[in-house]
């Protein structure tokens, strides 16, 4: 298996510090509002790594964070009158109800920052007494300089980056002693949440968090590291320096960024109007069609969010679902039980399909190579099954093709469809419950139809209904 380290800037035989186990850590959103596809694009590509790993028998200790102390939350907080935590209380279990409906898997654990600030102040205090951190009037400072292989993961020039940062000086950051220094801890203001510390009152800076829940849940090493490619400098190069600095040992073995997601082939930005919520996308389309479209392009390439091509991803998953459906049909109705000899052969030849699958799975894992193998199978399936077919080989595909998609978190064994009559007899039933003020059973109408993937729509003309 080969996996593109960013460490090395090439692409490297994957094998694992234990044997059979692997420890993967991925940093989490900062939860101060609904989680947008930017967001959604690294917790889709990494749990489909996650996935690929366990399919191929791997033991994944698979750890994601949640920042829940930052700027943005306690603005959003002092904006609503409200605190921190309750800020981000609220968007964590938002943003669980986001990933649960892209079928991204709970991690093994998800650590919150503000959970570990001992730890935090343990290894702040560490690197303080080995002389890579120092104190000014309450802030820590990490020494950059004094970790020798700093800039090693972003390849970035330590000069290039000094004449870059030299504006801070001019900021009123000239306590630093180098402008390359970064904030380990840093003191409360008025307002804002904060920890006892040996130094002052404060709280941690953000690259800190990520190295101590690492180390706290998988250990001085990991096998991956991973998040978007906007990470990769300053956020996991800080982390490197201060873990490496700590701990006295690599920090992680593999370095793995997805690349930026735009918008109709724009930067996705608040100021130009095009920022989308993946909460937002679930009112168009299921969260599956999202995860299809995620996956359709190799992490690593740049992915343009279009409505064209959230048509196309819906379209190409529906073909997956309306093999499946058709494979369950024909399973209802066959009439022999076992296998002959011309299917034996036919399964034979969908070993193919699977090779293929995961030889582009193997290969930095290219979902994108990886959803054609199993359009193949499809395609297999549907002119090789037929009213004549065994029900063990209608099964024996069915349950291929449902176990590739599940490889890549993609649902395609649906319940069977709700007829449009049906829909309409529960809208008349919807309809007379709001007339005699059973409200509570019209509401238990709209969330019936809602699960089965309808959604209801009241105007002025009646009720209007489409599907998800």
């Amino acid at each position: 298996m080969k996996v593109y380290n960013t460490l090395s800037k090439k692409k490297e035989e994957f094998v694992p510090l234990e044997e059979g186990k692997v420890k993967m850590y991925v940093c989490g959103p900062t939860v101060y509002n609904y989680i947008h596809i930017g967001n959604a694009r690294p917790m889709i590509v990494f749990d489909t790594v996650r996935r690929y790993l366990e399919y191929k028998g791997f033991d994944v200790n698979f750890v994601s964070n949640f920042t829940d102390v930052d700027d943005k939350i306690i603005k959003k907080a002092q904006e609503e009158g409200t605190s921190a935590e309750e800020v981000s209380k609220r968007f964590i279990a938002e943003c669980k109800k986001d990933m649960a409906g892209m079928n991204v898997k709970p991690a093994t654990k998800h650590p919150l920052a503000t959970e570990e600030i001992d730890g935090m102040i343990e290894m702040i205090q560490k690197l303080i007494d080995d002389g890579y951190a120092y104190v000014k009037n309450g802030t820590v400072y990490f020494r950059a300089r004094r970790f020798k292989e700093y800039g090693k993961l972003s390849h970035k020039n330590l000069d290039d980056l000094q004449s870059g940062g030299r504006a801070l000086l001019v900021t009123g950051e000239d306590e630093k002693e180098d402008s390359l220094d970064f904030v380990l801890w840093k003191p409360k203001k008025e307002g804002e949440p904060a920890w006892e510390s040996p130094w002052c009152e404060g709280r941690p800076g953000w690259h800190i968090e990520c190295s101590v829940m690492s180390k706290k849940y998988l250990g001085d090493q990991i096998d991956i590291h991973a998040g978007g490619e906007d990470l990769v400098f300053p956020h996991h190069e800080n982390e490197i320096a201060q873990s490496e600095a700590a701990n006295g040992k690599e920090f992680s073995k593999y370095w793995m960024h997805n690349a930026f997601l735009n918008i109709d082939n724009h930067k996705m930005s608040k100021s130009l109007g095009n920022f989308r919520t993946v909460r937002e996308i679930s009112e168009q389309y299921d969260l599956q069609v999202l995860r299809f479209f995620m996956l359709s392009a190799h992490y690593r390439s740049p992915l343009n969010f279009s409505a064209e091509l959230m048509e196309a991803s819906k379209n190409g998953l529906e073909r997956i679902v309306t093999a499946v459906g058709n494979l369950k049909h024909l399973l209802g109705t066959a009439q022999t039980e076992t296998l002959r000899e011309e299917e034996k052969e036919l399964l034979e030849k969908t070993k193919a399909y699977v090779a293929g699958f995961e030889a582009a799975m193997e290969d930095d894992f290219n979902t994108a190579d990886a959803i054609a193998s199993i359009f193949e199978l499809v395609k297999f399936a549907n002119t090789t099954a037929n009213a004549e077919s065994s029900k063990e080989y209608l099964q024996s595909l069915q349950e291929l093709i449902v176990k590739l998609s599940d490889v890549l978190g993609l649902i395609v064994d649906k319940e069977e469809e709700i007829l449009a009559e049906d829909i309409e007899a529960l809208i008349a039933e919807r309809q007379a419950a709001r007339k005699e003020k059973n409200f509570r059973r019209a509401d238990e109408i709209r969330s019936e139809l809602l699960e089965k993937g309808i959604i209801l729509e009241d105007t002025r003309e009646g009720v209007k209904w489409r599907r998800a």
